[in-house]
């Protein structure tokens, strides 16, 4: 079976310089925001060329301490996409407010601008974009609405690390831009891990507090905050991979140039990518009618299809209390009935990426 992603091939290539790093994290003692974790959040920030990174337990953990540093609280709402990971909306719920959620736009999969204003009520505090599957959305737009409300805008990052809009890193246009680590995203470590980038030096301070018992002073704790600590081990593996990056998001979009070839001219809608935007290809999402004929198909071939997301978050059981019913966001659902993913990993053989597109030739005859 070809699988979706393959950590071992990529840890194999690199497991002399990781053991190293981690052996010296046990003969230290260090495993707690320590020197791996300063460096990472450093070299992160240069990365996105703003001030500040701070290192989190995990990406929804980001989302969550983004929210609350900007000020969403108890009764407040926050504008997001329903095609996307439960964080985005856990996130929100975890700080007391509401989830109200725009259509996406079904070429891109990202959060429809033009239906976000109309949304927008006393109520509103912020707009949470995500850059679906690695590609970034409409920043100027959601910027430009943001500013003439009042709002703030928070990035969910977790599956676009490197990727850029109009020349901008993905993260660095909000007011904050939250990242995850978990192993299968496209900058990735060996446990749960998450970070925030931001340029306001009160949102770095306060966050910096909140994930560590709201304590900026040993036993002195200003608010009740969180235990969301990105440990030693995770960011020594982040900061040997941070070096290799963009050379990993050039093999996927690579990758993903393959696949583009090779798919062209069958009844599947492929991944884009909009002028001014480079996308990192986190997943390669197709779109066809067929999905659950065609991922049958790929699996009887010894290839791995998944399908994100099956069900929008407007009609998660979780979030029932919110009213939502189906047929409210008509392209978000169409999507979950309509997207396939197919094997996605820097290593990707291109013999494996031919035999994948030759299955799926063969499926439509």
């Amino acid at each position: 079976m070809i699988p979706m992603l393959d950590l071992k091939t990529q840890y194999s290539t690199l497991k002399e310089e990781i053991d190293e790093r981690v052996r010296d994290i046990f003969d230290s003692g260090a495993f707690i925001l320590g020197p791996n974790v300063m460096e990472l959040e450093r070299r992160v920030a240069e990365y996105h060329d703003v001030p500040y990174a701070i290192g989190l337990a995990s990406g929804t953990d980001a989302l969550h301490l983004a929210l609350k540093a900007a000020g969403v609280g108890e009764g407040d709402e926050v504008i997001t996409t329903p095609f996307t990971f439960f964080a985005t909306a856990e996130a929100i719920v975890y700080c007391g407010a509401k989830p109200v959620f725009a259509d996406i736009d079904p070429v891109t999969l990202n959060i429809d601008v033009a239906k976000i204003e109309p949304l927008i009520t006393a109520r509103t505090k912020a707009i949470l974009p995500v850059h679906i599957f690695g590609h970034p959305a409409d920043m100027d737009e959601i910027m430009e609405i943001a500013a003439r409300r009042g709002l703030k805008v928070i990035e969910d990052c977790a599956q676009s690390f490197g990727a850029s809009y109009k020349g901008r890193r993905a993260g660095s246009i909000g007011v904050a831009g939250c990242y995850s680590f978990y192993p299968s995203k496209n900058f990735s470590c060996y446990g749960d891990g998450g970070m925030i980038v931001t340029g306001d030096a009160a949102m770095n301070e306060r966050i910096r507090r909140l994930r560590n018992h709201g304590s900026s002073k040993t036993y002195h704790h200003e608010e009740v905050g969180y235990n969301s600590r990105l440990d030693e081990i995770q960011a020594a593996v982040l900061n040997v991979k941070l070096r290799r990056i963009d050379r990993y998001n050039d093999n996927r979009r690579a990758v993903a140039a393959r696949y583009g070839e090779r798919l062209a001219g069958l009844p599947l809608s492929l991944p884009v990518e909009k002028e001014g935007c480079r996308h990192v290809y986190h997943q390669y999402t197709m779109r066809t009618e067929r999905r659950n004929e065609l991922a049958a198909h790929l699996h009887g071939a010894g290839v791995s299809a998944v399908v994100y997301y099956p069900v929008a978050l407007h009609m998660q059981k979780a979030l029932a209390q919110y009213g939502y019913a189906e047929g409210a966001f008509p392209e978000a659902e169409r999507a979950c009935r309509e997207v396939v993913s197919i094997p996605m990993y820097p290593e990707l053989p291109q013999a494996d990426v031919d035999f994948i597109c030759d299955a799926i030739r063969a499926f439509f005859g």
